[in-house]
């Protein structure tokens, strides 16, 4: 149990280093969703560093793979409809919020963002809301 609990906290670290690393070299929020919606918008200037940023978090998993000698178990005890459903809804809320829980949650919280702070809010009220009725309805 603790060997995860220090994947997590090295992970996390690696998160908030690559976002600060990110705003102070280039001063960029690393918002995943619009860097996302960058990439596949028609060529600009920032094109091509979103791609290379989608690119390293593709690579990340290939990189444990290489050096763990495997993939991480993972286990989703949701139905595949729901799964598709949950990431609809997630997409659909970083349109609304105007940003994903990366650039809210690790960016805006840092920079001390009302904004970010009450997406924040909204989403773990969220969050709770969902768990609590995902167990009352036994998903």
């Amino acid at each position: 149990m603790l060997f995860s609990y220090v994947h997590s906290l090295i992970g996390s670290a690696l998160i908030g280093l690559a976002s600060a690393l990110y705003f102070v070299l280039d001063g960029r929020i690393a918002g995943i969703s619009g860097i996302i919606s960058g990439a596949l918008k028609p060529p600009h200037e920032d094109r091509l560093r979103n791609a290379a940023f989608l690119f390293g978090l593709f690579l990340g998993p290939i990189l444990y793979r290489m050096s763990a000698g495997g993939w991480p178990s993972a286990h989703y005890g949701g139905r595949l409809s729901l799964l598709a459903l949950a990431g609809a809804l997630v997409g659909f809320g970083t349109r609304l919020g105007s940003g994903c829980t990366s650039g809210h949650g690790v960016c805006g919280l840092a920079r001390r963002s009302p904004r970010s702070m009450a997406a924040v809010a909204v989403f773990l009220a969220a969050g709770v809301v969902t768990v609590a009725a995902m167990n009352r309805l036994g998903l």
